[in-house]
């Protein structure tokens, strides 16, 4: 039996749904190997890795990234739901391959923080000395990622968003009032993640930037071009981070849409990963996709 059979059979014994699937699915790889087109079986071995790996950590941790392109006031946002300037935005941005994480509640998270590959330098507590105020819990358990810009002209900061976006639990997708149609994030992780639409979150910042009479329509088109991706579910919240407008809604929608660790891994790690091939709209996979896990 492989190491790979034999970390999923373990998880069986934590009286997961998800590891019990994750055993099925790793019996089925091993089954596959030399029978079925490598690309597959190998697919599908990475749902098992990743998947096992992430269940041997914290399961009251929810990792939630923020992704959004240049000057979507990404970084904003994350600094807006910590309350603490932890990263530099606009022009004081820096030039960095490396996202920054904030933990709320340290209990398990270290093992979780370095299976992530954030180094120490980056990573901050909320409930650490720098923070005396006392707050709602809403986003209690939450480790709260700010990832590089996806549209990068640096080859290695979209590569560390794609790295981290196939192991995050949740998403929150920061799109900008003068760019949210770019199909740089719609088809290369919107469309893509489709099966992911449980977890996620889109916000369209800079809302204060909009006429007042203007805004409902924007936030229309954008909940057309979402349906247009396939996840037309997606809830949109218009927020200003600069201001702190929608914040709290933000806030509410994450603590919301956390589930229990072992349905939560389930269907990140049985969904097609980002920047892969973007299914067709009768919603089927093409060949070579993730279409070989399970979703039941």
């Amino acid at each position: 039996m492989t190491s790979l059979l034999e970390g999923a059979k373990k998880l069986v014994t934590r009286g997961t749904d998800t590891g019990a699937r994750l055993e099925g699915l790793g019996a089925a790889t091993e089954a596959a190997r030399g029978r079925l087109d490598d690309e597959l079986v190998g697919r599908a071995a990475t749902v098992v890795e990743r998947g096992t790996s992430r269940l041997r950590l914290s399961a009251h941790h929810t990792v939630v990234g923020i992704a959004g392109a240049t000057g979507s006031g990404k970084s904003s946002t994350f600094n807006a739901l910590t309350g603490l300037e932890l990263s530099a935005v606009g022009v004081r941005r820096p030039t960095t391959s490396w996202a920054t994480a904030c933990v709320w509640g340290t209990e398990g998270a270290g093992e979780l923080l370095e299976w992530l590959g954030i180094p120490p330098r980056h990573q901050t507590t909320r409930d650490s000395m720098l923070d005396t105020r006392r707050e709602s819990n809403a986003l209690e358990g939450v480790v709260l990622l700010d990832l590089p810009d996806h549209d990068s002209t640096e080859v290695a900061h979209h590569l560390e968003v794609d790295r981290l976006v196939a192991l995050a639990d949740m998403f929150v997708w920061v799109l900008d009032p003068q760019k949210y149609a770019d199909a740089a994030i719609h088809d290369r992780y919107l469309a893509p993640m489709r099966t992911h639409a449980d977890v996620m979150v889109v916000v369209l910042n800079h809302i204060d930037t909009v006429p007042e009479d203007r805004r409902d329509a924007m936030v229309d088109d954008v909940r057309r071009l979402l349906a247009a991706d396939g996840i037309p579910d997606v809830p949109v919240i218009p927020i200003s981070a600069r201001h702190g407008i929608g914040i709290d809604q933000l806030k509410g929608e994450i603590e919301k849409r956390r589930v229990p660790a072992s349905r939560r891994s389930w269907r990140r790690w049985s969904a097609p990963p980002a920047g892969g091939p973007v299914a067709p709209r009768d919603g089927r996979w093409s060949r070579g996709s993730a279409a070989c896990v399970p979703t039941r």
